[in-house]
């Protein structure tokens, strides 16, 4: 697979070699991201899954979102740090939180979701999409 964009987790046990450029970055400022993170938002981006190699051994978390779905999230058992994540119900994606690419010409994100609860110090700016 030819690859676009490479993520990993912080000790490299875990890869994400993504073939495509991703459909959708987006920032969400829903609690559970906030805990996930220990930051005031996630920044992710969803991808067709089969346009992504899962590389490593991953240890797996299964949590209900607040629309009753099951979300899968894959992390190193090592380091710790989130891989990706698959949402019951929405077949064919994988997201990736942004920041394990540590690539600082990422695509920009273009949404926010959970927009409601976001922090009234946190400012985006040239999003096209607000959710609440």
């Amino acid at each position: 697979m030819t690859a676009a964009h490479v993520a990993s987790c912080t000790c490299g046990r875990l890869r994400a070699v993504c073939a495509t450029e991703p459909v959708r970055v987006s920032v969400c400022h829903c609690f559970a991201c906030q805990q996930r993170t220990g930051s005031a938002f996630g920044v992710q981006a969803r991808f067709a899954r089969d346009a992504v190699d899962l590389q490593g051994d991953a240890s797996e978390y299964v949590r209900v979102g607040d629309g009753g779905f099951h979300i899968r999230f894959r992390f190193c058992p090592v380091c710790g740090d989130t891989q990706c994540w698959e949402i019951e119900g929405w077949d064919g994606w994988v997201i990736i939180p942004v920041g394990a690419f540590a690539d600082r010409e990422f695509p920009a994100p273009t949404s926010s979701v959970y927009d409601a609860r976001r922090h009234s110090w946190v400012e985006l700016h040239g999003l096209v999409e607000r959710m609440d």
